[in-house]
């Protein structure tokens, strides 16, 4: 594939990181006038927020991560910076997701044509009546990942992404609800290591900690949920396996990673977090490296 198309593709959440697809928050942001209404936690200043996503540009890239960019966007679509939600990146290529909020339709035309100028090959779109977000996925290695139904993704939807997983030959793809109220999958569940993960107790799908139990991993637990709830500590990037990249603010969480063995790199997106996302969020995964 890399000979044709280039060399793309994640089969994990852990392995060196390679490349990124990112989008810089534009005018769209400048238009928005009801922040509750975009989805948004409260109300931003936007050149602080291009200013911190800057900065987490600049971040990957001083650990030798090439940042590409969505260019095109629309001025009707503030939230377009939250990548991981519009794209799903598989060992073989990309599928293309389908937002179930009215208010992010229609972000993925401009997600197609980044990775279509990239060459990055296009697996699916999602369709018809499914919705379907790439935070309702998480990797464990390329034979086994998690696939959440809850608020963002549907059944049909997850039904679509399944099949198209098991045959590009994914054995194992575990389907778990969401708890009430939960957004996506990754913000109770988030892979640190080989062995270790990140997981909310009371929140976080009883099969997916079984599952990786049984495959010998040890667990981080939220404890502070007012923290975890403020700070995003759980929505990082793993730069490689145990190693991450986090945001500031966090005390307790980052010193739980740091006590199992995890070496965290902070930054601040404070601004960012109030748009509603985390540095997982902002980050459309292109290129890791086997684990």
């Amino acid at each position: 594939m890399a000979s044709v198309w280039g060399d793309w593709g994640v089969g994990s959440e852990i392995g060196r990181l390679r490349s990124v697809l990112l989008r810089r928050p534009g005018p769209e942001l400048d238009a928005v006038t009801d922040f509750d209404a975009m989805q948004m936690r409260s109300e931003l200043y936007a050149n602080l927020v291009r200013s911190q996503h800057d900065g987490l540009a600049d971040a990957f890239r001083s650990h030798n991560v090439d940042v590409h960019y969505v260019e095109r966007g629309r001025d009707d679509k503030p939230n377009a910076m939250f990548v991981r939600d519009l794209m799903l990146m598989t060992p073989e290529g990309a599928i293309i997701t389908r937002p179930a909020s009215t208010v992010r339709a229609g972000e993925e035309p401009q997600i197609a044509e980044a990775l279509g100028r990239l060459g990055v090959p296009i697996l699916m779109s999602v369709h018809g009546a499914g919705t379907f977000e790439g935070a309702d996925v998480i990797w464990v290695d390329e034979s086994l990942c998690f696939l959440a139904e809850g608020l963002r993704t549907n059944e049909d939807g997850a039904n679509q992404v399944e099949r198209m997983l098991r045959e590009i030959g994914v054995k194992d793809v575990v389907r778990v609800g969401l708890p009430h109220g939960a957004m996506h999958l990754d913000g109770l569940l988030a892979i640190l290591d080989r062995d270790l993960a990140a997981v909310w107790p009371r929140r976080t799908p009883y099969k997916v900690v079984e599952t990786l139990r049984r495959r010998g991993f040890r667990f981080v637990e939220v404890d502070d949920e007012t923290e975890a709830q403020e700070w995003l500590p759980m929505n990082f990037v793993a730069l490689a396996p145990g190693e991450i990249l986090m945001p500031a603010g966090s005390q307790q969480m980052q010193a739980a990673y740091e006590a199992a063995g995890v070496r965290c790199h902070t930054i601040e997106i404070g601004e960012c977090i109030k748009a509603g996302g985390g540095v997982h969020c902002m980050t459309g995964f292109l290129k890791r490296e086997s684990v």
